[in-house]
């Protein structure tokens, strides 16, 4: 797809500069590529020289500090696979990266052979977000991520932003008795959650936001980082809203991080302690990306999410009824979701 022409001259004035500062080849560009956009409000392209190609990203202009850069070179410089930034200019919102080419984890799953294929990719994955959960606290204390966290305040603040977006915009759900009822419902959950033992968290670790570059997988939109329970990122990659991880494979996948992650690090004892920590996890993520999907539809009237909120109900349904603790949130949840 083409870009605008105002578009296209705003790129090649600021790629033209990067080059010129030797930020890059000295080629010229020769053509520009738009890219779909993500859920966010950033505009990607695509630049080709001669013999290379990068990817552009133009955001909001700002005199602040950008957390997407900060975050990458933090990353960066403990061989987290991220990808490369070459130039940025962030009063025009200009950043240069690396291409990644277009295939997601996602898109790669597509064409599996069989489940032990499936588990080999997602066990790759795995081992990145294991690479990130051993950081060394001393290291991440350092930035700005270690002041974020997943505590019961935030955790709750997604829920009721689920609540909002989905169950009243979506679902189109007025009783301000029952969605007070309903939030109340998700207290324990997140109490639970506010686990003490807490790693830095990717925050968005899904089989979209890694990409697969001949054999290499590289993480991006990972600028939320945040301090949170291990199995934020574990539920995010394999209960996402997006693929149906096969049930065996997935069983192994969690105890294979759990085996992998060192006990000092999570501080939650047995591997049955760890698994019900991750249904609470999983209930509360979930829900969490309806939410998203409700406000992408809601502000962008975009549609491209909505084929993923039946899935997500069923994967929060069959999960709720493992324990008798979720009865109550299951009967109120589902009573409003069928009734609307």
């Amino acid at each position: 797809m083409k870009p605008e022409q105002t578009e296209r001259f705003l790129i090649e004035e600021l790629y033209n500069q990067s080059r010129l500062n030797g930020k890059v080849s000295d080629e010229n560009l020769q053509d520009v590529e738009k890219l779909t956009g993500d859920a966010s409000t950033r505009k990607y392209y695509r630049l080709f020289t001669r013999t290379k190609s990068y990817v552009v990203c133009l955001d909001k202009p700002s005199d602040e500090e950008n957390t997407f850069i900060t975050v990458q070179k933090f990353l960066y410089s403990k061989q987290i696979r991220v990808p490369q930034i070459y130039d940025h200019n962030l009063k025009k919102g200009y950043i240069l990266e690396e291409d990644l080419g277009d295939r997601t984890l996602l898109q790669k799953l597509g064409g599996i052979k069989n489940k032990q294929e499936e588990y080999e990719l997602y066990q790759k994955a795995i081992d990145h977000i294991l690479a990130l959960h051993r950081l060394d606290k001393n290291d991440v204390n350092k930035t700005n991520m270690s002041k974020l966290s997943f505590d019961k305040k935030k955790l709750k603040e997604e829920i009721d932003f689920s609540i909002k977006y989905f169950i009243q915009n979506f679902l189109n759900v007025s009783d301000e008795v029952a969605l007070g009822k309903l939030s109340e419902e998700f207290n324990p959950i997140c109490e639970r959650l506010d686990h003490k033992n807490k790693v830095l968290t990717h925050r968005d670790y899904h089989s979209r936001n890694i990409m697969v570059k001949s054999k290499d997988f590289i993480i991006i939109d990972f600028q939320d980082a945040r301090m949170g329970v291990p199995q934020y990122d574990l539920v995010s990659l394999l209960d996402d809203c997006y693929y149906k991880v096969n049930g065996e494979n997935k069983k192994r996948l969690i105890k294979y991080y759990y085996d992998n992650l060192p006990s000092e690090i999570h501080g939650q004892g047995s591997f049955e302690s760890f698994k019900d920590l991750y249904y609470d996890m999983q209930i509360q993520r979930v829900f969490k990306a309806l939410g998203s999907f409700g406000y992408i539809y809601h502000t962008r009237e975009d549609h491209r999410y909505l084929k993923y909120i039946g899935f997500g109900m069923e994967k929060l349904r069959v999960t709720l009824l493992k324990h008798e603790r979720y009865d109550s949130l299951r009967k109120m949840l589902y009573k409003i979701y069928y009734e609307n």
